[in-house]
């Protein structure tokens, strides 16, 4: 071959496969596609994960505009970074390949650059003179009042509290959320005109709607669950909700040396972590099930286990008494169900802490007959509207999963509905997509890239602090981290499909949304861009006849 000849799959002279249209031999043609990734199907605060992750990618400035990304949708990315518990990372596709992306710990680096550099977020609209009530400054009132704030509202939020946050400050420890974190977000949603009435209990609705056009009620389950549980009367018995809400308000309760916790969820691996902190020589966790039936997450109990935190599986608490709890052993069925057996322990505790479990209380409804109360929670229809015509309801007063991210998300979508029902349009529906597999990628094409791990403080060292534990990635290690997403079900612009194709018949244009076009004149349906796509952006369909 001399130098002026080209390789006979890109040269363009006459007689090569330029010169005669080939597309007529096509049986099924290549389509660019869009999928559902399954890291943004499983985010219950409706994260585009893929597309801000690209953005982070570039660094320097991407991580302002994945931050702007993520702003879309939820304005706690900080807070969130440190206490979500990433339903992202365990459907992420990666993790069939390696490990998940850490996509929680870039989350919150993009968070804390967000504080650290003071960007701030503007109204997406002018003022509409309209007016919200939100009754609830937790997670889910609080995203709601920023988003309806950036649409233009003017959002009064109303709280028995002294300070906002709800949950997020009087039920997660410190050592997990620092409170300078969580006022920053705050202050952001606070600036965008967001009125704040703190220390204002609203205890008749009917009056307090007046003179708004919708209200959002957003009451969190702040009422520790009780059980009954024969105890002496000198036994000092307390619930974990009130201890918590008590510490973040100054008060320390007198545990003791001895504390047991009765329960087996986060709120009670929170109840045992904060109890050692506070200088009990043992904190024992009662659970009457067995480990991998604790609806705790992992990570908080494999945390407790490196604070000194005991745990007594298969064991429920009969009677408690001054410095002693009667307990009895558990068995369970096939169903997984504990039954007790009859064998009786004395278990030394000098005080018990019960973590049962949380309601809402619901008296503020007493007003309002329409609005429908079932199993202690509120009925909501699918635009989250209750049955007086523009109070609408969300986050722990309502059917479902009790988390911050699920909060968040109900406070975005009740925005949106209380947008439309202001405006008198429909509200937007998210589009019905498919999602990209693990089945559809081409991960041989990617390159190893062992997964970043946040670090810890010192086992030793948080047994008696209450400085947060888990620590952030810097700039060099979100980025790495970042650059691991497989952009599944998207093309990154990659050029695989033009390199591959033997025909040329791959375009590219690079405008916004459309990268790559296919010249159905000479594009025989091969399949090979497809085939090797990394991502499994494209797909092969029939031809129409």
């Amino acid at each position: 071959m001399t130098e002026t000849e080209k390789p006979f799959a890109i040269t363009l002279d006459v007689g090569s496969s330029r010169a005669n249209k080939t597309g007529s031999w096509r049986t099924e043609r290549p389509v660019y596609v869009d999928l559902l990734p399954p890291c943004a199907g499983a985010c219950p605060a409706g994260e585009d994960v893929r597309s801000w992750l690209y953005d982070a990618e570039d660094g320097g400035d991407g991580y302002e505009r994945a931050w702007r990304r993520i702003m879309e949708v939820n304005p706690f990315p900080a807070v969130m970074g440190r206490v979500c518990y990433h339903p992202c990372e365990t459907s992420c596709n990666r993790g069939q390949l390696d490990s998940p992306v850490g996509i929680n710990s870039v989350e919150r680096f993009l968070g804390d650059e967000a504080i650290r550099h003071g960007w701030a977020v503007e109204p997406d609209a002018p003022p509409t003179g309209r007016s919200v009530l939100i009754v609830g400054a937790g997670p889910s009132g609080l995203s709601a009042a920023y988003h309806l704030a950036r649409k233009g509202h003017a959002v009064t939020i109303r709280d028995a509290a002294p300070r906002a946050g709800g949950m997020m400050r009087f039920g997660i420890p410190a050592y997990r959320l620092p409170r300078d974190v969580l006022d920053a977000e705050i202050r952001r949603i606070l600036d965008l005109g967001v009125r704040l009435e703190l220390d204002t209990p609203v205890t008749d609705l009917r009056q307090a709607i007046e003179g708004f056009d919708a209200a959002f009620l957003a009451v969190g389950a702040q009422v520790g669950r009780r059980a009954y549980l024969p105890a002496g009367s000198a036994a000092h018995v307390l619930d974990a909700v009130s201890m918590l809400h008590g510490l973040e308000e100054g008060e320390r309760p007198l545990l003791g040396r001895r504390v047991a916790v009765y329960g087996g969820g986060n709120t009670a691996i929170d109840a045992a972590r904060t109890a050692r902190r506070l200088g009990a020589e043992e904190a024992v966790i009662v659970y009457r099930r067995t480990r991998d039936r604790m609806p705790a997450h992992d990570t908080e109990v494999r945390e407790a286990e490196d604070e000194g935190v005991l745990f007594r599986w298969l064991t429920t608490i009969k009677q408690a008494d001054d410095g002693v709890l009667r307990v009895e052993r558990m068995e369970l069925d096939d169903s997984g169900f504990p039954h007790p057996t009859g064998v009786v322990d004395d278990l030394a505790a000098d005080s018990l802490v019960l973590a049962l479990g949380q309601d809402t209380d619901l008296s503020l409804l007493d007003g309002l007959p329409d609005v429908v109360v079932t199993d202690g929670v509120v009925r909501v229809d699918d635009s989250l509207m209750t049955g007086h015509p523009g109070v609408f309801a969300g986050g722990d007063m309502v059917p479902g999963e009790r988390s911050v991210t699920v909060g968040v998300g109900h406070g975005r979508r009740a925005a949106e509905q209380i947008h439309a029902w202001l405006a008198r349009t429909p509200a937007p529906r998210d589009a019905e997509r498919r999602e990209a597999g693990f089945d559809r990628l081409n991960t041989w094409y990617f390159a190893d890239a062992p997964r970043t791990h946040r670090a810890t403080l010192d086992a030793v060292r948080r047994q008696s602090t209450f400085d947060e534990v888990v620590q952030g990635l810097d700039p060099t290690t979100a980025l790495y981290e970042a650059r691991r997403c497989l952009s599944c079900g998207t093309c990154f612009s990659c050029d695989n499909c033009y390199g591959v194709c033997p025909d040329n018949a791959v375009l590219k244009i690079g405008r916004p949304g459309e990268k790559y076009v296919i010249d159905l004149d000479y594009c025989k349906g091969c399949g090979l861009c497809a085939a090797e796509c990394p991502s499994g952006a494209i797909d092969m369909v029939p031809e129409e006849i």
